[in-house]
């Protein structure tokens, strides 16, 4: 028999953080509940649950509703102490992480100067083009000014948050650029996050650096060729991850597992574990949640 060992709070600190950390997408409440179960100390958990959850939900650009429209949690509509800039209705409101839930809305003022306006075109052609191809998509534009020069982040999610169905899938991209005359470069991340646990448990990151020079003359034609660019990476990004699902899936059944399995002198059926009902993990069949978030490409 082992003796139990009582872990010491910082101990168990670092293990909830570790593990809160690691949260799908869509899971973190699920995960504090079942760390509050294990740990069997419910206000530690959640008092870490609460920083911890800030820090996820604007790294996954998490969305809230509030006045009626969509906002989305960034790194760059924090104003400090749990608040958040909406730069489209020019209000800030606070933002509990634990309880999910908004409050205190208040007016924050912005100038109407030419960054602004240019914010405002962007905003309008992202969104119409976030609307036409991320069935479930949501997008904003930030802006924040350094000196006399505005520097652009465009950020767009889009997510399905299935649990009855086994599945959670994240997809999320940012795009800086600063206005300059004539030319400007375009900097972007895209992120797709995958929990698929129907018959296995397979979690899936896959993420993608790009960078652009695009030319600069006016609003129109700016906004235009930028949403061009988003369009063409985005379909770049999503064509190559299906094409290396699919080769990973069949790797991994006619390889690598077969190498891997122990040694037990007895044959295999491996058309019966392919075509099994009891073990079907063909990762690229239309049960993945990848296509339900962005269809039309």
């Amino acid at each position: 028999m082992y003796a139990r060992q009582e872990l010491h709070e910082p101990e168990k600190v670092s293990l909830i953080c570790n593990l809160l950390r690691q949260s799908p997408p869509g899971e973190f409440g699920q995960v504090v509940q079942d760390l509050s179960a294990l740990v069997q100390d419910d206000k530690l958990v959640r008092q870490e649950a609460a920083h911890v959850g800030a820090c996820l939900n604007k790294n996954n650009f998490t969305p809230v509703q509030i006045n009626g429209h969509t906002v989305l949690l960034t790194h760059y509509n924090d104003l400090g102490g749990n608040r958040f800039f909406d730069p489209q209705d020019k209000f800030s409101f606070e933002f509990d992480h634990l309880r999910g839930v908004t409050r205190k809305p208040q007016l924050h003022g912005v100038m109407l100067d030419e960054g602004e306006l240019w914010r405002e075109a962007l905003h309008r052609g992202l969104k119409a083009y976030v609307s036409c191809h991320f069935p479930a998509g949501n997008c904003c534009v930030f802006k924040r000014s350094l000196g006399k020069r505005h520097i652009f982040v465009a950020c767009i999610e889009a997510h399905q948050y299935q649990p009855s169905n086994h599945r959670n899938c994240l997809w999320k991209s940012d795009w800086t650029f600063a206005l300059t005359p004539f030319t400007t470069q375009v900097t972007g991340i895209l992120l797709l996050q995958i929990h698929y646990f129907r018959d296995a448990n397979l979690h899936v990151t896959v993420s993608k650096s790009v960078s652009e020079t695009l030319n600069v003359i006016d609003q129109s034609q700016f906004t235009t060729d930028f949403v061009k660019f988003l369009k063409a990476e985005d379909t770049k990004f999503h064509t190559a991850i299906l094409e290396n699902i699919q080769a990973l899936s069949e790797d991994i059944w006619g390889k690598n597992l077969r190498r891997k399995l122990p040694v037990t002198r007895t044959f295999i059926n491996w058309n019966k574990l392919l075509n099994g009902e009891q073990l079907n993990t063909d990762v690229s069949n239309t049960e993945m949640p990848l296509y339900l978030l962005k269809h039309t490409i």
